[in-house]
Formats: C-alpha cells, sequence, structure tokens
C-alpha cells in the first residue's frame, strides 16, 4: 500500500495509512515510528503523514524524539466484532447487519442510498470520521475522531406505527437508557432531537424517512454523540452557534467506545420493537422526567411561524405543549420546528 493510497470507499483525502496508525494507537502506549510503519506496512514518511493528518481530524498525540508517538486520551477503535459481542443475545436477530467504516461524507446518506432491510430487522453503520456530517435543518455536525460516535440505523416500517412524529424522542429515551448503562448521570432531553447536560449539547439525532404510497416506509436513525471534546473541539463547535459539551463530564468513559456502541444499539433495537408495537405511550414518562424544557419560556420557530410561550411538557403523542400568552396551550408537531430558550429583557 502506498503513501498516497486513500480509503476508496469514503473517498476521503485522509491517507488510508492513517486508519491503522489510529487503531494502532488506540491503547494509549507510547509507538515507535518504526512499529508504526511495520503494523501499517507503509514507510516512516507515511506514518509521518498519518500522524498529521489525524492531528488535522481532531486527535490529540504526544510525540517526543526518539521515543514514540502516543494519544493524550486513549479510545478504542471501533470494530464490528467487539460492538455485536456487546448487545445481548436476544436482539443479535434483529440485527441484519453491522458495519464500521473509517471514514464516509454521511453515514446516514450511505444508508438512504442502499435497500432498505425488512420491517423488523436493522442495519447499523459507525463511522470513525464523516466530511460532511448533517443534523437538522441542513446544519453541519462535528466530531472529533475517537472523541466521538456517529452511528446511523436503517429499518423499514410497514405500516407507519402510531405517533410517527415520536420517533426521535423515543430513540432519545433509548440513548439516556443506554449512556446510563455506560455510567452518565445528569443528562437531559430537549425536544425534539438533542441530548444536553448543564454544560450545553452532547448528542443529536436526525431522523430521515421515505414512504411510498403501497409500500413500506424506510427510515433512517442517526446519532451522534460527544464523548471528549478538547478546547479546540469547544470553540469549532461554538462558532456554528451551539454550545457543546461532552459525556466525560457526566461520567461516561470516552475510551469505552465499543461497549457504549453495543449499548445503544441494543436499546436502540429493543426500543424500535416496542414502539411498533405501542407507539410513544411505554416511553413517555422517561422523556417527561429527562425535560430540559419544560416550564421555561421558549421560542419556536418553523412552518407556523414564531410563537413565544412556555414549554408544558409534551402530549401523549410526542408534540410539545406550549402555553401562549393568552394561556391557551397548543401542541407542535415534532419535526417542524426549532427550539431555542428566549433572551431575558433584563
Amino acid at each position: 500500500m502506498n503513501d498516497k493510497e486513500t480509503n476508496p470507499r469514503g473517498g476521503s483525502t485522509v491517507p488510508w495509512p492513517a486508519q491503522r496508525t489510529f487503531a494502532a494507537l488506540a491503547d494509549g502506549e507510547l509507538h515507535s515510528g518504526e512499529s508504526l510503519a511495520a503494523a501499517a506496512g507503509v514507510t516512516r514518511s507515511a506514518v509521518w503523514k498519518s500522524i498529521k493528518a489525524l492531528r488535522e481530524l481532531g486527535l490529540q498525540i504526544e510525540a517526543g524524539t526518539h521515543r514514540g508517538y502516543r494519544l493524550v486520551h486513549r479510545c478504542e477503535a471501533l470494530e464490528a466484532a467487539a460492538i455485536r459481542r456487546a448487545i445481548a443475545p436476544a436482539w443479535q436477530a434483529a440485527l441484519r447487519g453491522l458495519e464500521v467504516e473509517w471514514t464516509l461524507p454521511s453515514s446516514n446518506a450511505a444508508l438512504l442510498a442502499r435497500p432498505p432491510p425488512p420491517p423488523g430487522s436493522c442495519d447499523a453503520l459507525f463511522v470513525e470520521h464523516q466530511t460532511a456530517g448533517r443534523g437538522r435543518r441542513g446544519r453541519s455536525w462535528l466530531a472529533p475522531l475517537g472523541g466521538s460516535l456517529a452511528v446511523s440505523l436503517a429499518t423499514s416500517f410497514d405500516p407507519l406505527p402510531r405517533d410517527p412524529a415520536a420517533l426521535s424522542l423515543v430513540i432519545g429515551v433509548c440513548t439516556l437508557r443506554a449512556l446510563s448503562r455506560s455510567g452518565a448521570r445528569g443528562l437531559q432531553l430537549k425536544w425534539p432531537n438533542d441530548l444536553g447536560n448543564a454544560d450545553g449539547k452532547v448528542g443529536g439525532i436526525l431522523i430521515e424517512l421515505r414512504a411510498e404510497a403501497g409500500g413500506p416506509a424506510q427510515v433512517v436513525i442517526g446519532v451522534g454523540l460527544n464523548l471528549r471534546l478538547d478546547a479546540t473541539a469547544r470553540a469549532a463547535v461554538a462558532a456554528t452557534g451551539t454550545a457543546a459539551a461532552d459525556l466525560a463530564s457526566n461520567g461516561v468513559d470516552p475510551a469505552a467506545r465499543n461497549a457504549i456502541a453495543g449499548a445503544l444499539l441494543e436499546e436502540y433495537l429493543r426500543g424500535i420493537a416496542g414502539f411498533v408495537e405501542q407507539g410513544f405511550a411505554p416511553f413517555a414518562a422517561e422523556w417527561a422526567a429527562a425535560d430540559a424544557l419544560r416550564d421555561r419560556p421558549v421560542r419556536v420557530s418553523g412552518a407556523i411561524g414564531e410563537v413565544v410561550g412556555i414549554a408544558r411538557g409534551i402530549d401523549a403523542t410526542g408534540a410539545l405543549r406550549l402555553e401562549c400568552a393568552d394561556g391557551q396551550v397548543v401542541s407542535i408537531v415534532s419535526g417542524e420546528v426549532s427550539v431555542r430558550p428566549v433572551e431575558s429583557s433584563t
């Protein structure tokens, strides 16, 4: 493999040996340039280029003269076999496919371009680095290499479950369940699709649905989580207008990425099955308990125009209940609006 070879599936300009270099460094131990070159099957020059590329992707790497390279923070490289082992056997059958890619423009876009799995089964795609990760309403999703998790899950519904607009809320609850298993405390859900803590946003959910008359609905669920953010990553996200936070601040071990990934998939598979059978009802109480907006003044903008009021929780279908200035309570359907806190005038 020569120094200029790149990942043929991802189309990235990141040197392909960088993937092997990352995997070798993931244990957090010190590695010489010679050992990294041997592991990747490339030259020392290619290793140097790989280190440079990895740093540009947000990976913090220490270098010592005549000593070698080491990650500032240990992090596991994602491995499909390790993720699958972390999923309870009862849910293995529902997972038709599980892949880990080194780099892609967008994991959601990749799954949307493929034939969907049949109803009752799912395909999961993790990616270490996205060149065009997407959030809601066309926003970009920034995620440093090794300090985040990005997964997309494809499935089909036939027919659509009741309360289809509540799917992002269901995935939010499932994400909290998985992160709680991974040690997280103090996380909240912000309607309709954000996860956060006291410092800011730690994750987001993007649901994309394609439905045609007379056939199953294709659904792709994208989830991005910040495991560990350094000051540079926080500043980059802040420049997009979002206050970023990470799960390391809430008790999650950011190095245990495969175990976290497996817990997420298991809860998503369980949650989707429950949603198909019973709709949003089994998830409503958990979502309400983690509601970050309840009884706060908010501004809602979207297809309905702009409305200011007090958030009064969610209704039985997952819609936001907004109390307006005249005392009337209206329901805002998920997927049609964005929510921002109202700035104080004092």
